[in-house]
């Protein structure tokens, strides 16, 4: 073969496979809440009673102002309840709660109508019946709501980004939080489409089967520290979502870089889950279940789809009794991690974080309560 030819021909190549995907494998490891601990350093703080773990945020494109302990519970059956929402409400520290979507028109205007919907953010997936519930509710209670979460398992399609552009378009007033991605070049998009808060997880929570069934997701700490970087460099914000099972965690993700937190298991299985308490011989359980699973499915969709699978499990949760008491050991553990670093305000602890590669975290010699 003639040289000139050769060489057009390594070039034609070279050119075509720049088009054409190909795997590719990312050699840099990824992190999860389980493979780190904060270090801790010199503080002149003398109690966690001085600890201010409130934040104040103006949101980018709402413009509207929020100050609060940026902690919410997630949108799931037996976690975003009004009953949550009152139990957030009386704790008196701005804490937040994302309501289900499945409650119907009549029981969200009859809520919003009382005290205790300041921190509450009323959720919608991406189905007409959805938006059509939204619009009624606007229609009759214009003012009421002033915090909107956006919700759906892949948050990559360009029908999202592009439903997220319209409904900011419609809302220009109201704060947007939407997801969930993993990626910071996806932040980056959803900030820019209109949404206030990304909201970062796929995969990590405890009933969720999403990695299982289809081989995708991104190791948690990881995916907060990427796409908080990613969406502070617009001004926009982010929501962990998923993967905390312990206060401990809920300190790595704003030491991460976190805005907000989200809460499912965590929050499960208490008096105010709005489940039906089951006996087992003698000892009281409620249902906790993914938002994918088919037990969520065949309760709000009639069944599973027959061109999907079921992305979450459905488990029995001995009871808890009343919420205060993980309150108070949420925001006890978070006031204690700032003091271990020497941040004087839960804004200074991502500032003041310095996290170590570990292999194990705990003494299980009695368990791992």
């Amino acid at each position: 073969m003639r040289p000139y030819l050769f060489q057009f021909r390594v070039a034609f190549v070279r050119r075509i496979s720049k088009l054409i995907p190909i795997m590719r494998i990312e050699e840099a490891t990824k992190l999860d809440f389980k493979d780190v601990l904060i270090r801790p350093k010199r503080s002149t703080l003398g109690s966690r009673k001085d600890v201010d773990i409130t934040r104040e945020f103006t949101f980018k494109w709402s413009g509207l102002k929020y100050k609060g302990v940026p902690v919410i519970a997630a949108n799931m059956d037996g976690v975003g309840t009004f009953a949550m929402a009152k139990a957030f409400a009386a704790e008196g520290s701005g804490l937040g709660v994302a309501l289900h979507k499945h409650y119907p028109l009549e029981d969200l205007e009859a809520f919003f109508d009382q005290d205790g919907a300041d921190s509450v953010w009323y959720s919608i997936g991406m189905v007409g019946a959805d938006e059509e519930k939204l619009a009624a509710f606007l229609k009759k209670r214009p003012d009421a709501i002033d915090k909107l979460c956006i919700d759906v398992a892949n948050g990559y399609s360009e029908h999202f980004v592009e439903y997220v552009k319209r409904i900011r378009e419609k809302l220009p007033a109201i704060t947007i939080m939407a997801g969930n991605v993993v990626t910071g070049e996806m932040v980056e998009e959803l900030i820019l489409a209109g949404v206030d808060v990304v909201k970062v997880g796929i995969g990590p929570g405890s009933v969720c089967t999403t990695r299982k069934m289809t081989g995708v997701g991104y190791p948690q700490l990881s995916a907060i520290i990427e796409c908080a970087d990613a969406a502070h460099g617009l001004g926009g914000l982010i929501c962990a979502d998923g993967g905390c099972t312990s206060p401990g965690d809920i300190a790595k993700a704003f030491g991460a870089g976190a805005d907000f937190v989200m809460l499912g298991g965590m929050l499960a299985g208490h008096a105010q889950s709005e489940q039906q308490v089951v006996d087992r011989n003698g000892e009281k359980f409620l249902q906790f279940y993914g938002m994918s699973s088919s037990t969520a499915m065949n309760k709000h969709k009639g069944g599973v789809a027959e061109y999907r699978a079921s992305e979450g499990k459905t488990v029995h949760i001995p009871y808890r009794g009343g919420v205060e008491d993980t309150l108070q050991d949420i925001l006890g553990g978070l006031r204690s991690a700032c003091t271990y670093v020497g941040a004087g305000r839960l804004k200074e602890l991502s500032r003041r974080t310095t996290f170590i590669r570990v292999s194990q975290q705990l003494n299980t010699v009695f368990g791992c309560e």
